[in-house]
């Protein structure tokens, strides 16, 4: 039966407190001003999981208790050698959780998302019929889209990893990095700084129509002014005419909804074209903390970017390497999260524990990577840092948030 419990006695060292707790105002760092939390009711339940069964899986030493039924969804066997290798390294993140956690009445089940579809629906069913009372993963949207219905019927929340919007809610909860947030974190500091003239050039990718609605929407949310906004075919040869187009707008600020050679290629655009650092400011996403290069573009010093705070995975990292001898996979913090957070969760009454009331406490939990919270539509906001593009690489200009509290509440 595919089950973690082969690791028990291989990490029995590895018993750390709790990486993730629910957060309690701190007087340091401003948050960003999130909209008030009114948590809605959960989902109704036309079969619920409400009580533990003889026939839910147990470990052996486990009879006289009711475990912590955690189903894990992730695509072990995708056609993809990449991906599979993502979801091995998810899963260790999600072992390294519950040992961190000390809880040995946690259970993880796992069930394999394939490639999506059927196979997720399949590992869902298969999960539920052992018991579990909540699930964490899928990683795709599709599979979030087939699984999540399921779940539902039975009253289960499912913590998932996929970054569509529109597959979040009814008791489907995204731990992903958005980008909708990012952008609003960015916009919100370059207003609060004196930027009032908004241009903004996005790619013609599904990035690029996230990014521009979320663009033109934290424009407004700060009372400035879009002056333009340039879509351009994803290549840096397709850049110089929309480029060119957003220097002359007037625009005191240009968001770019773009990383790596293009970027590159636009920043010196843009400065040919009379946007110089010295006029106007650049604002990006934290697509621009994956390429250290960007550092030595000089048209893109200065520049403004929301992402988690610098190094704020390093204990993560370094527990996982040590217990594993390789460093995780860049998405593995979020199953590590996930089941942290079902840890913290745990000592509730089982089956009745995983609520909406509970998941979604307004004050967050503190993650890997900085703080986060879910929202009433199913999406994960999350404490970003800004960061400012130097000659020596990206300086933190304005603090992640340490809690969710506004100051002086």
């Amino acid at each position: 039966m595919p089950v973690s419990s082969h690791v028990l006695h291989r990490f029995c060292a590895i018993a750390t407190a709790v990486a993730i707790a629910a957060c309690t105002p701190r007087p340091e760092g401003p948050p960003p001003a999130p909209p008030v939390i009114i948590v809605p009711q959960a989902p109704q339940a036309a079969n619920p999981l409400d009580r533990d069964q003889p026939s839910y899986l147990r470990l052996p030493g486990q009879e006289g208790a009711v475990p912590v039924r955690v189903g894990i969804i992730l695509p072990f066997t995708s056609s993809s050698a990449p991906t599979r290798a993502l979801a091995a390294s998810m899963m260790k993140a999600a072992e390294l959780a519950m040992f961190d956690a000390g809880n040995r009445n946690i259970l993880l089940m796992t069930a394999d998302e394939g490639n999506g579809g059927a196979k997720a629906a399949d590992a869902a069913q298969q999960l539920l019929a052992q018991g579990a009372e909540v699930i964490v993963g899928p990683l795709f949207g599709p599979s979030v889209s087939v699984v999540a219905p399921i779940a539902r019927d039975r009253g289960v929340p499912v913590l998932a990893f996929s970054t569509e919007r529109a597959v979040a809610g009814n008791g489907a909860y995204l731990l992903s990095f958005l980008p909708q947030y990012e952008v609003r974190r960015v916009i919100s500091y370059a207003a609060a700084n004196g930027h009032h003239q908004f241009a903004a050039l996005a790619p013609q990718t599904a990035y690029g129509d996230v990014t521009k609605d979320a663009f033109t929407d934290a424009v407004a949310a700060v009372r400035g002014t879009v002056v333009d906004v340039e879509r351009f075919a994803p290549n840096s040869a397709a850049v110089a005419a929309p480029a060119s187009a957003v220097a002359k707008s007037g625009a005191d600020a240009v968001f770019i909804a773009q990383g790596g050679v293009i970027l590159r290629a636009i920043g010196p655009t843009l400065s040919l074209d009379g946007a110089t650092r010295d006029k106007v400011k650049l604002l990006g996403t934290g697509l621009w903390d994956d390429d250290p290069a960007i550092a030595r573009e000089s048209s893109l010093q200065g520049s403004w970017y929301a992402a988690p705070a610098p190094n704020a995975d390093l204990d993560f990292v370094g527990k996982y390497r040590a217990a594993f001898g390789t460093a995780p996979a860049q998405l593995s913090s979020l199953a590590y999260d996930a089941v942290a957070l079902v840890a913290l969760l745990a000592q509730g009454t089982p089956y009745h524990r995983f609520t909406a009331g509970a998941l979604m406490d307004p004050n967050g939990f503190a993650g890997v990577n900085g703080i986060f919270r879910f929202n009433n539509d199913g999406t994960s906001e999350r404490g970003l840092a800004v960061l400012e593009m130097t000659p020596t690489g990206p300086v933190v200009v304005s603090p992640a948030p340490t809690t969710f509290q506004r100051s002086g509440a």
